[in-house]
């Protein structure tokens, strides 16, 4: 039997994901946190991509939010939680900012739309802006103005990864462009859907790419000189995520047919320039 560590270790980089490398710089005690805290997200995450039948996803989120309740209450009994618990008062974890994260993934059992970008900025916050909350507070916060870095950070990684993931979604029948801007730019939801990639569509990700980029520089002016050592690892992300995002723009938004990403050692060689250099 893997330990619970060894359980959320696996998670962590069996994902392949960018945070793996802004984790990796990070002291023990703290990437032992944050990696137990983003398998919690995962597990949440894959209860909506990974189980089609919208019933029996919604029985499951059903249950995280009993054992997040239970596991705050010293009995945690999933793996990811046992392995969470030990850092939650160390570092100001709550319960309430894992229900949030369970919240944002039961919008996504209950719409495949929306009507237009406040509705989506509301989704992004707690999928996206409550993770940054708490990686955070994980990565040694000291300035409490630190936090709406962190949620302004969260919106942009997660609108680059509505640009990646459009044709993904598409393919799930989910479409988070909003509405109103799809109107606005002539592109019809069944070209979405069926995959059409057109010069209305790249005008309309352009658009969407702009917001992102808007996003990423009010964050990084939003960080207080005090916690830019010790938010190093979400400076990564962004590094690592803009980088992906210029690549797609690069690419002619090519995202309905295909998944665009950089190599793993490309997303190492960036977090390394923000460890070693302090260079975005």
């Amino acid at each position: 039997m893997s330990t619970p560590e060894q359980y959320v270790q696996d998670k962590a980089a069996a994902s392949g994901s960018s945070f793996y490398y802004a984790f990796l710089f990070l002291p023990p005690e703290r990437r032992a946190a944050i990696t137990a805290f983003y398998a919690f997200c995962r597990e949440v995450d894959d209860v909506v991509d990974e189980v089609t039948d919208p019933g029996v996803a919604a029985t499951k989120l059903a249950w995280w939010r009993t054992e997040v309740a239970q596991a705050f209450a010293n009995e945690p009994r999933h793996p990811a939680m046992k392995a969470l618990m030990p850092h939650a008062a160390t570092f100001g974890i709550e319960a309430v900012q894992l229900q949030q994260v369970i919240e944002g993934c039961e919008m996504d059992l209950q719409q495949t739309r929306y009507l237009d970008f406040p509705g989506l900025a509301r989704y992004c916050h707690l999928v996206a802006g409550v993770v940054g909350e708490v990686a955070a507070r994980i990565f040694g916060q000291s300035d409490p103005a630190t936090t709406a870095y962190a949620h302004k950070l969260g919106l942009a990684l997660q609108l680059t990864n509505i640009i990646r993931d459009v044709g993904e979604d598409a393919r799930r029948g989910r479409i988070y462009l909003p509405v109103n801007e799809l109107q606005q730019f002539d592109v019809k939801a069944h070209e979405v859907l069926g995959r059409v990639h057109s010069e209305r569509f790249v005008a309309l990700m352009r658009f969407q790419a702009q917001r992102a980029h808007a996003a990423y520089d009010e964050a990084l002016a939003l960080l207080p000189a005090a916690d830019r050592r010790s938010q190093k690892p979400g400076l990564m992300m962004a590094s690592i995520y803009r980088t992906l995002l210029r690549e797609i723009e690069s690419e002619d938004f090519k995202v309905l047919d295909q998944r665009i990403g950089l190599t793993p050692l490309r997303k190492l060689w960036l977090a390394w320039k923000v460890q070693a250099l302090g260079r975005l």
